[in-house]
């Protein structure tokens, strides 16, 4: 399961989430049964093509219809700032679905 992540930097331990709009970087997080695999860090969001799960955005007020219907699910984080936060906050599903 791979999970994008918008963030202020590239460096993991620094990063934390943005509006998408503010993006500096993606982090593309990859989930394995359950366990974290690996987080990969790309400049735009189009260096990567193939197939990704979820995004999580900073807030439930971004845009987040192209997200959507490029089939992905949107999450968004209630006070979390720092990836490892956020990714902590999604595997034990204490982030809020986006959505009509």
């Amino acid at each position: 399961m791979l999970i994008w992540i918008p963030a202020d930097s590239n460096n993991r331990e620094e990063a934390k989430i943005s509006k998408v709009i503010d993006a500096k970087s993606w982090a593309l997080v990859d989930f394995d049964g359950g366990e974290l695999k690996s987080i990969t860090f790309y400049d735009n969001r189009e260096d990567f093509t193939d197939w990704v799960d979820f995004i999580i955005m900073k807030d439930k007020y971004e845009s987040f219809m192209d997200f959507m219907n490029e089939g992905m699910m949107v999450l968004c984080t209630r006070k979390e700032e720092s990836i490892d936060e956020v990714i902590e906050a999604f595997v034990f599903k204490e982030l809020d679905e986006v959505g009509f």
